[in-house]
């Protein structure tokens, strides 16, 4: 599977995604420290708010196959500036974390302004999306896990 990094602001879904992108329980834990993980970069949101810290980020993008920027649907500001995705020398994704009561459409415009192409939808804690965003991420020979033969032992 390719290896995707979350970038976002504060409490925009990117932990939570990761959580659901590996199956676990969903439960809350503040990203202190960019967290390496097999197939997954999660970076903690100030790295994105401040400044200085935004180098760190750039440096964790070649460690990557591919970056997501991560919009919540109900953030009343977006962080990336306009054409933002052509400072990466990486693919970069939109993924827009929502709820019910959620402005998408607006959140949407903010990743394709900033030049995302191919924009997720997820709702982490229901599990929609993840498949899709898995799936965009699987090379070949991946088995993703609704694949997984249950008689077969080895799976």
């Amino acid at each position: 599977m390719r290896k995707i990094m979350f970038i976002g602001r504060s409490e925009a879904g990117k932990t939570t995604l990761s959580q659901a992108m590996k199956g676990k329980t969903i439960t809350y834990h503040k990203t202190q420290y960019v967290n390496n993980f097999d197939v997954i970069v999660d970076t903690p949101g100030e790295y994105a708010q401040t400044k200085g810290l935004g180098h760190a980020l750039a440096l964790y993008t070649y460690e990557s196959d591919v970056v997501g920027l991560l919009v919540s649907a109900t953030e009343p500001y977006c962080l990336f500036p306009p054409c933002i995705t052509c400072m990466a020398n990486r693919e970069v994704i939109g993924i827009v974390t929502n709820n019910p009561d959620a402005n998408v459409k607006l959140a949407t415009s903010w990743l394709e302004l900033a030049g995302c192409k191919k924009i997720f939808y997820v709702d982490s804690r229901q599990q929609e999306g993840i498949p899709e965003i898995l799936e965009y991420l699987r090379e070949d020979g991946d088995v993703m896990p609704w694949e997984k033969d249950a008689s077969d032992p080895v799976n």
